[in-house]
């Protein structure tokens, strides 16, 4: 799927799903299951939460759909940097930057959505 380069959001948090379900497969073939799962659940919902913000029906809903969005990053993050600091752990530190990246932008979404209208 290609999203408009105007919402980076869409794209970048698609994007880091695609990597997750590729993440959670490679942590699945070394029998790390529980984690796979995890990662595999918050990791994907960051997206679908984005995407559900752009349809809410109002701006306190959006905001409601983005700060799901922030607490799934939040999470998907605590799993990675597990994943990280484990032994016997396979682990792609890109994984680490692109979440940082997501992760400054839900929270200037949700800063400037709170901001009222001028």
């Amino acid at each position: 799927m290609q999203y408009n380069e105007e919402n980076i959001i869409l794209k970048l948090s698609y994007e880091f799903a695609l990597a997750i379900v590729e993440y959670s497969e490679t942590l699945e073939e070394n029998r790390k299951y529980v984690i796979a799962r995890q990662i595999l659940k918050s990791g994907t919902s960051i997206g679908a939460n984005v995407r559900e913000a752009q349809n809410a029906e109002s701006k306190a809903d959006f905001i409601h759909k983005i700060k799901i969005a922030a607490k799934e990053v939040d999470e998907t993050e605590y799993w990675l940097e597990l994943c990280r600091d484990s032994k016997n752990y396979p682990f792609d530190i890109t994984l680490i930057e692109k979440i940082i990246v997501i992760k400054k932008i839900i929270t200037k979404i949700i800063s400037t959505s709170k901001k009222p209208i001028s």
